[in-house]
C-alpha cells in the first residue's frame, strides 16, 4: 500500500480508487467498515482518507458518488462519516486555542520524556503487546492504519503503557499520509476522555479480537481494564470562525497552493481574473517538531507537483516549486512576477495555519499579503460544529440538498 499512496498521490489515482469503491459506499460499507483485516487487505474501506486530506479528491464528490449511487439510506454511514471529518475541523476552527495547547503541551512533554526507554520501546514496536507492535509496524511501513486500530493504539498507548497522549498524537501525525490536525487531535482527545465528559475509550480484548478476525488475541495481563478519563473537559467558549483576508478581484495575484487544497481549478469563480504567477508551497516538515516521516514527504511533493500541472492547465502562468519555509522564497516569487497580492484556498487551523500567522508580517512588509478564498463546503457545515456531532447530522439532509 505504501508504493501505492507515495507514487500516486495525484487526483486522477485519487479519482480512480474512487470509483473502484463506489459499489462499496453503501451496505457493504456499513457492516464492513469496523474490520481491521491488515495492510493491504482494508477492503471494506476505501483507504481514500490521504486524497481527501489534500483535496485532491473532495469531500463533496465523495457524498454525490454514494448518493448518486446508493441513495441516502444505504450510503448513510459512509456520508456521516464524511461529514464528521469536517465537523472535526470546524470544532478546531471554531477553538483554535484546542490546537495551540496541544502543540504546546507535545513540546513540554518531548522534553520531559527526552531518552525514557517505554516511550523509544512503543514508538519502535517493542512494547510486548502483540497487536499494538503490529500497527506501529504498519504505520512506519505504509503511512496508515485503519480507524478502529487507531482507537486501539491511542487507548493502549494512553491507559496501558501510560504515555502522553500529546505524544501520541504526534507520533501519528509524523506518519499518518492522511494526518489531519483536526481529526489526529481531537480523535486522541476523545480516546482520553477530554472531548466528551466522562467518556474515554476503551481497547478491549473481546473486541480487538473479534474485529481483526482473530489475528489478535490479547491476553489477561496485555490490556489495562481500568480506563478512566484523563481529565474533566473544559472547552474553551466556541468562536467565529476567523476572518478571513479576502482578495482584490483586479490585483495581480499569485495563487499559492499547499497541501490544504490541492484542486484550485475548482476555485476559480472565487479567484482574482489577473493570475499572474503559481507557487507550490510544501511544509511537510511543520507537521510535528519533529517534521513528518519521508512517505509523507514524498506523498505531498508529488501531490503539489500534481495540483501545481493542473492549475498550470487551467490558469495558464508557470508553477513555481517551493519547499523552503523560509518566507522570503515565496515573497521572491511573488515579487518575481509583480503580484501585488497572494491568493490560497483557505487555511484552517494546523501547521499550515501557524506558518502563515508567524509569517503575515513579513508578507505584508513586502507588499504581496496572503489573500483567501473558501469552499462553499467548509463554509455551510462549520457553523454546525458548535457542540457534538449530533448538531451537524441533525443537518445532513439540508446539506445535502443544498449540494443541489
Amino acid at each position: 500500500m505504501k508504493d501505492l499512496f507515495v507514487e500516486d498521490a495525484t487526483r486522477a489515482a485519487g479519482l480512480l480508487q474512487m470509483e473502484a469503491f463506489r459499489d462499496r459506499m453503501g451496505r457493504h460499507y456499513a457492516a464492513q467498515r469496523n474490520y481491521d483485516r491488515g495492510s493491504g487487505h482494508h477492503h471494506g474501506v476505501s483507504q481514500l482518507s490521504p486524497f481527501v486530506r489534500r483535496r485532491l479528491v473532495t469531500e463533496e464528490e465523495l457524498v454525490r458518488v454514494a448518493l448518486q449511487s446508493h441513495g441516502f439510506n444505504a450510503s448513510e454511514k459512509f456520508v456521516q462519516e464524511v461529514y464528521w471529518r469536517s465537523y472535526w475541523k470546524g470544532w478546531l476552527e471554531r477553538r483554535p486555542t484546542v490546537w495551540a495547547d496541544y502543540r504546546r503541551d507535545a513540546g513540554r512533554e518531548a522534553r520531559s520524556w527526552a531518552g525514557d526507554r517505554r516511550l523509544a520501546a512503543a514508538r519502535d514496536g517493542r512494547s510486548g503487546i502483540a497487536c499494538f507492535d503490529a500497527w506501529v509496524a504498519e504505520l512506519i511501513e505504509t503511512g496508515y492504519l485503519h480507524n478502529h486500530a487507531r482507537m486501539w493504539f491511542a487507548s493502549i498507548w494512553i491507559f496501558t503503557l501510560s504515555l502522553p497522549w500529546e505524544l501520541g498524537a504526534d507520533f501519528f501525525l509524523h506518519h499518518l499520509l492522511d494526518g489531519d490536525p483536526a481529526s489526529n487531535t481531537l480523535g486522541w482527545r476523545w480516546v482520553a476522555g477530554l472531548h466528551t465528559s466522562g467518556k474515554a475509550y476503551a481497547a478491549r480484548a473481546s473486541n480487538i479480537a473479534k474485529y481483526t478476525e482473530d489475528r489478535f488475541q490479547p491476553g489477561p495481563g496485555d490490556l489495562n481494564p481500568r480506563v478512566e478519563p484523563l481529565g474533566w473537559p473544559t472547552h474553551p467558549p466556541v468562536q467565529p470562525v476567523r476572518p478571513m483576508r479576502t482578495p482584490d478581484r483586479a490585483a495581480r495575484t499569485l495563487l499559492l497552493i499547499t497541501e490544504e487544497d490541492c484542486c484550485p481549478e475548482q476555485l476559480q469563480a472565487s479567484l482574482p481574473d489577473d493570475l499572474v504567477g503559481i507557487a507550490t508551497l510544501q511544509l511537510s516538515g511543520e507537521r510535528t517538531a519533529a517534521g513528518s516521516s519521508p512517505d509523507v514527504e514524498a506523498f505531498d511533493r508529488a501531490a503539489l507537483a500534481d495540483a501545481g500541472a493542473r492549475a498550470r492547465d487551467a490558469f495558464g502562468p508557470k508553477v513555481v516549486a517551493i519547499d523552503d519555509p523560509n518566507p522570503e522564497a515565496l515573497i521572491a516569487c511573488a515579487t518575481g512576477c509583480r503580484a501585488t497580492q497572494i491568493v490560497t484556498p483557505f487555511v484552517p487551523v494546523g501547521p499550515v495555519r501557524d506558518w502563515m500567522v508567524r509569517n503575515q508580517g513579513a508578507f505584508d512588509q513586502a507588499g504581496c499579503p496572503i489573500t483567501e478564498v473558501q469552499r462553499d463546503w467548509d463554509r455551510k457545515v462549520w457553523p454546525h460544529a458548535t457542540a457534538g456531532f449530533f448538531k451537524v447530522k441533525k443537518q445532513i439532509p439540508k446539506l445535502i440538498a443544498d449540494l443541489g
